[in-house]
């Protein structure tokens, strides 16, 4: 490494002197690493001009590399170390919320706060912080977790949607028959939402039969995307592919949902400065939701 750095030195200035007052070495010490690296490797790099240095054809092209490898080994360090320039919040959230509500709206929390680096992860259940390192939680429940600070984002409704040509292939009239006879997505833990949808809005729907099983709204959202099937999903969830015209909402229908998300502050991480901002922001956008 010590030839390394006075060869790339070298090389970004084409000058031994000017490399070695970088590092703090002597013309001859930087000339001494350089020739002990061009005998390990059996090859010139540099040729020794009467005014100065010349990188060779071979220097030139191993100088870019070595030049992009300090680069990289520069940006990981202060990625994973330089917390003191950027204050890192570690943010877990399930992959559909990540995906379709946080993503698309992430870049308005990096320009009001560009020092903040966000670090987010996803899950498909959550229910408790299994690691001491997560800062906070954007969970989807009844609220009544043991552990941090615990603040309700709002209520929350369900919504039925499909295709418009799957629509269009059902009846130019959505009707409950209609949706009892649709090919049925249904996600892992929602069971019974057509079930007390058909309750609250008589429509007498009797059990229906699952075309497909997914653990996740964004898998189901994404099938039904296709061409094929109908899902319920929470609106905010919808609402990306309801805009794009990828999915329609056929029914008047609508779920109010007992569940519903909650931001989950991780112990000592809800007094940094840093840490409450996002929570602030999280808020004021789950307000601003349709």
């Amino acid at each position: 490494m010590t030839w390394l750095r006075a060869f790339e030195a070298a090389a970004r200035h084409n000058s031994f002197a000017a490399a070695a007052e970088e590092l703090n070495l002597t013309s001859a010490a930087v000339s001494q690493q350089i020739r002990n690296l061009e005998q390990h490797l059996g090859a010139q790099l540099f040729r020794r001009l009467p005014r100065g240095v010349n990188l060779t054809d071979q220097g030139q092209a191993y100088a870019q590399t070595i030049s992009k490898s300090f680069e990289d080994i520069l940006l990981a360090t202060n990625g994973l170390f330089d917390n003191e320039r950027n204050s890192i919040v570690r943010v877990r959230a399930s992959i559909s919320c990540a995906a379709l509500v946080l993503a698309p709206r992430l870049v308005d929390f990096k320009l009001k706060h560009p020092n903040v680096q966000l670090e987010v992860t996803t899950s498909v259940w959550a229910d408790h912080f299994d690691e001491d390192k997560l800062d906070v939680d954007i969970r989807f429940g009844l609220g009544n977790w043991q552990e941090g600070q615990i603040l309700h984002l709002g209520h929350e409704t369900a919504v039925p949607v499909c295709h418009q040509k799957y629509a269009e292939h059902l009846s130019h009239s959505i009707a409950s028959r209609d949706l009892s006879n649709a090919k049925l997505i249904r996600i892992l833990g929602s069971e019974t939402d057509w079930s007390k949808l058909s309750a609250m809005h008589g429509l007498n729907l009797p059990p229906m039969v699952d075309w497909m099983r997914v653990d996740s709204s964004l898998i189901a959202l994404q099938t039904a995307a296709a061409g094929e099937g109908f899902t319920m999903v929470l609106e905010n969830f919808a609402q990306q592919y309801l805009d794009l015209g990828l999915l329609v909402a056929p029914t008047p229908y609508r779920l109010p949902k007992r569940r519903s998300h909650y931001l989950v502050i991780n112990g000592p991480s809800s007094k940094r400065e840093e840490v409450r901002a996002f929570c602030t922001w999280v808020q004021a956008l789950y307000q601003s939701l349709p």
